[in-house]
Parts: C-alpha cells; structure tokens; sequence
C-alpha cells in the first residue's frame, strides 16, 4: 500500500509539473510578444478568449449550469469601464476592478436563476442578458452614450492594456487550478452529479453554486472592461453580442469542460483556426469555422482533451 502511495504522488507530482510547466510556457510566451514585436492584437484576444473560456469551465465544467446569456458580465463590465472612466474622470486602473465588482454584484442580482436548471437556466440567462442590454441602451445618452456608446477617448493604451489583459488571464488560471483542487471545487462536482446526493453528504448546495457563479462573472467583467479600453470605444452591438456567449461555449467545449487544460487547449487552437480561416477565406469564415465546430463536435464530443482521456483512460492521472 505505501508503494502505491508513493507511485501516486509521484504521478500527481509530475501532473503538476506538466500544467506548470505550460502555464509558465504560455504566459511567458504571451509577456514577450511586445518585445518581439508580434501581433499585439491576436494575443490580446487568445488571452481574452482563454480567460472566458476558463472562467465558462467554472460555472459549466465544474457546476453543470449553461448560462447562454454570459455576455451579460462581459457587457456590463465594459460599460462600467466606460462611464467610470470617461464620464466620471476615473484613471482606468481603477475603474477595471470596479468593473469586476459590477459584473460580481449582477451575478448577485440574477443568483435566483440558480433554482433553476438544464435549459430553463440557459434560456432565462439568455433573457436576462437582453434586459441589460436593452437596460443600458434606453439609459439616458449623457451616461452611456445612447446606442451611439462611448469614446474613451485618449485612453488608449495598447501595451498597457495588453499587460493587464496578461495579469487577468493568469489570475484566472490560477484561480481554476485552486478550485480543482480545493472542497469548493470537489464540492461543485458532487453538485453537478448529483445536487441531492451533495446534499445529502452535507455540502451546501446553494452556497456553493453562488460561489461558483460569483467567480464566473468576475473574469468576463474584467474581460469586457480590458476589451473596451484596448479598442477605445464601447457600444450595445458589440458590448452585448451574443456571438461572445457563443465563442466562450464553443472554445471551451471544443477542448473539453470539466477539466483545466481543456477550456485552454480548447481556446488556443480555435482562435488559431479562426484567424487563419479569416485569413485565407474571408468571405467564407463563418461558413468554415462553423464547418469545423461541426466536425469537431462530431468526432471528439467531448472536446480534444476530453476525447483523449477517454480514449486514453490512462492520461487522466496526467492532466489537470
């Protein structure tokens, strides 16, 4: 018994070394992109898309809800960024953690939704997401800029939004890795199994879902905040896409929920794809990318790193 404690610790050790190891890869990779001067803006948005997708996992992956109407923290915290910056006079380094605050107190105000679930959650977040949209367009043009949005004007600052977007994405990461390991976490999949089971066995259901639900908009929101102050410009249209909820479902599903490498395997390759599709054929992007979710979905259902552990049963003692 103690010598297969031991090969199990070691085997954890080596798992953890793995994730480490490409986490310090990738961020690394991403610090030194200014410097070598690459392209500044597609890996402002593979960070972008790999903090959605990773804070998607936490809500979806680890609770078992589908919010389909997510854009509503990515929205509000990019609005929020907006008047406090250029309405109120706030230095954006401030008004971005309040936009995190913002997107935390809506997930607040929508938490009875949570007593919902399967696609009843999913259409009445969808729902909700609408209101808030439509909420902030009708709100006078002096504070939100009307369906015209918002001009932050001088506030433009590449680099440095590049770095903070650097900042959010690694406290993102670091934050799934501490859930997967911590009882909140263990705690979420029991309810995602089985809610009453996790009852039964004494873990707080509905405390523990609104913590699950409080982390997943905090990373949106900043999201949407960063976004707005490296593109310089806030509006209705693009604020509250639904085609945002849509990419973070499809990027974190194509590399596998549930798990963490899977949400940033899953966002890496698709934005790739995404961009070279756009690339080569741009008047068929949206045709080819669909086509390529398609096949994806068809032949690894459960996402690339999801697909593999099953087939490979022996790689889940090495993936986080």
């Amino acid at each position: 018994m103690a010598v297969a404690a031991a090969a199990d610790q070691r085997i954890a050790n080596l798992r953890d070394l793995l994730w480490y190891g490409l986490l310090a890869v990738l961020l690394i990779w991403f610090a030194l992109v200014p410097a070598l001067d690459g392209n500044i803006s597609f890996f402002f948005y593979l960070m972008l898309w790999i903090t959605m997708a990773s804070a998607f996992n936490i809500i979806s992956g680890f609770t078992g809800y589908m919010p389909f109407g997510y854009v509503a923290f990515y929205g509000v915290g990019a609005f929020a960024t907006a008047i406090l910056t250029k309405k109120v006079g706030w230095p954006v380094y401030l008004a971005l953690p309040v936009a995190g605050i913002a997107g935390v107190a809506l997930s607040l105000l929508f938490a009875k939704t949570l007593k919902l679930s399967g696609i009843y959650f999913a259409i009445v977040s969808l729902a909700l997401s609408i209101i808030c949209r439509l909420v902030i367009t009708n709100m006078p043009e002096e504070i939100t800029g009307g369906s015209f949005g918002i001009a932050l004007g001088s506030e433009a600052q590449p680099i440095q939004s590049f770095y903070a977007m650097l900042l959010v994405t690694t406290a993102a990461l670091v934050t799934v890795t501490w859930l997967a390991r911590s009882r909140l976490g263990m705690a979420l999949k029991a309810i995602r199994d089985d809610a009453e089971a996790a009852d039964a066995m004494g873990v707080n259901v509905p405390r523990a879902r609104l913590y699950a639900w409080m982390l997943a908009a905090l990373f949106p929101s900043l999201c949407g905040g960063l976004e707005a102050w490296y593109t310089n410009v806030v509006d209705t249209e693009t604020a509250f896409d639904v085609l945002i909820t849509a990419k973070t479902i499809i990027y974190a599903m194509a590399g596998g929920l549930g798990t963490i490498t899977g949400p940033v395997v899953g966002a890496v390759i698709m934005v790739w794809v995404d961009d070279l599709i756009w690339q080569q054929f741009p008047l068929l992007n949206l045709f080819l990318l669909g086509l390529a979710i398609v096949l994806l979905i068809q032949f690894m259902p459960r996402g690339i790193v999801g697909s593999l552990m099953r087939r490979y049963p022996e790689l889940r003692r090495y993936i986080l």
